[in-house]
């Protein structure tokens, strides 16, 4: 028989050889993303069957996780705001078959984005403060806008491949570039600008629900397409919608035509984006791997 004091030794290498518990792992790419990126964060662990994962919730910028499992492994998309400055984190709890629960957490690091590059010379009636029921108004369809976003991480996944762009036109202006007005008034462009005559076609860049139809002062004739967990796209501007709120639309699909509706200097679509009440690049969406 073996001495006792060699089994016991051989007992403790083991033990400490093996971890006490398999821990789950989150990452996100890209690693340095700039602000209102999409990002796509994968969940990782290497514990045993039988302690399993049967639940995963979490959020990132204080927007929910929606986990998908993509080939073994678990995926979701992020968003990273607009005006961050700094690190923004991911935090994600596991639960397992056992019952136990492991806290899985992620860091992006956010560079600031490049000076105002844009320079603008606009009519002097775009440069005027609002008045106060103009901004009212403005506000109000602002918040419709963004409760869009909110209510869509109630819906599930509509979106299937990757996402389309809604013109194969020229791009005027791209999202996060900043703006000088006349010289004055610095600002960032928020959404991608498509260069369009009136009457061009526009499509939906993915399948899902026509979640608003509307005039709005500042973006004329609008539609908003809710896709699911979370992910909205707006188009703004147009001279003519051919949907209508509480249509399911397809990956594609004429929804509208370019104009110059609303607060514009020229006909074009403004393209825009959201992950819930996070404004993001909507060409992010466009270079997802499906």
């Amino acid at each position: 028989m073996e001495p006792l004091h060699r089994l016991c030794a051989a007992v403790a290498v083991a033990l400490l050889a093996a971890p006490l518990h398999a821990q789950a792992r989150l990452t996100i790419a890209p690693e340095r993303p700039m602000p209102g990126a999409v990002v796509r964060l994968t969940l990782h662990d290497t514990a045993p069957p039988g302690d399993s994962i049967v639940g995963v919730r979490g959020t990132m910028a204080g927007e929910p996780l929606h986990f998908v499992t993509e080939g073994g492994l678990r995926r979701a998309l992020g968003a990273v705001p607009v005006d961050s400055t700094a690190a923004v984190e991911a935090r994600v709890i596991v639960t397992r078959r056992s019952g136990r629960a492991d806290t899985a957490v992620a860091t992006a690091e956010v560079p600031p984005l490049p000076p105002p590059s844009e320079q603008l010379a606009v009519a002097p009636r775009f440069g005027r403060p609002m008045d106060a029921a103009t901004a009212a108004r403005v506000a109000r369809e602002n918040a419709r806008a963004l409760e869009v976003g909110r209510r869509s991480h109630r819906t599930p996944r509509l979106w299937r491949g990757s996402f389309l762009v809604p013109r194969e036109s020229e791009i005027s202006s791209r999202f996060g570039t900043g703006r000088t007005f006349n010289g004055a008034v610095a600002s960032r462009h928020l959404g991608v600008d498509f260069r369009g005559a009136v009457g061009a076609p526009i499509r939906a860049s993915n399948s899902g629900v026509v979640a608003l139809v509307d005039r709005f002062f500042l973006g004329g004739r609008v539609v908003y397409i809710d896709h699911g967990e979370g992910v909205v796209t707006g188009y703004l501007h147009m001279s003519r919608v051919l949907v209508a709120a509480g249509d399911t639309v397809a990956r594609g699909q004429r929804i509208g035509l370019v104009g110059a509706t609303g607060r514009v200097t020229g006909p074009h679509l403004h393209w825009n984006a959201r992950y819930g009440s996070l404004t993001v690049n909507p060409l992010d969406l466009v270079a997802l791997d499906p």
